[in-house]
């Protein structure tokens, strides 16, 4: 049994694209990925872009996290499907790490469960760049 989630704030425009990214991955070996990202999204406040807190994990930001179990501090960008690159950083939001830590607030920490390692929980520590902090609201 997980513990109660965390709060989530996810922006309109983070939102809205995401919905479409679920409905293009709905059907096929993604579709548990965006099942659960649309529970997320279900969950989430919304929040106009300029309204959302600056350390609050967006889409495109930058964010340290602890993985609490190993100890281990990592730093990814969370990305859409097309743009991951995993090896330079950048996970998809599709990813569980990726789904796990969006919406999430510095300080904020969640039990997500893992494909090959059961659960697993993390914590947001930093939020070194998210773009509407920093005016990018195109991105």
């Amino acid at each position: 049994m997980f513990p109660i989630a965390p709060s989530l704030v996810i922006t309109t425009q983070d939102a809205e694209r995401l919905r479409r990214v679920v409905e293009l991955h709905l059907e096929g070996t993604s579709r548990a990925a965006a099942e659960a990202l649309d529970r997320e999204l279900a969950r989430a406040k919304l929040v106009a872009p300029p309204a959302v807190p600056s350390d609050v994990v967006t889409m495109n930001s930058r964010v340290l996290y602890l993985d609490e179990g190993t100890q281990k501090r990592r730093e990814v960008v969370i990305t859409y499907p097309r743009d991951a690159r995993v090896e330079e950083g950048r996970v998809s939001v599709l990813s569980p790490i990726g789904t796990a830590l969006l919406g999430l607030s510095v300080g904020q920490s969640i039990t997500w469960p893992m494909p090959t390692s059961g659960s697993r929980r993390l914590c947001v520590l930093a939020v070194p760049y998210q773009p509407e902090a920093a005016g990018d609201f195109q991105l």
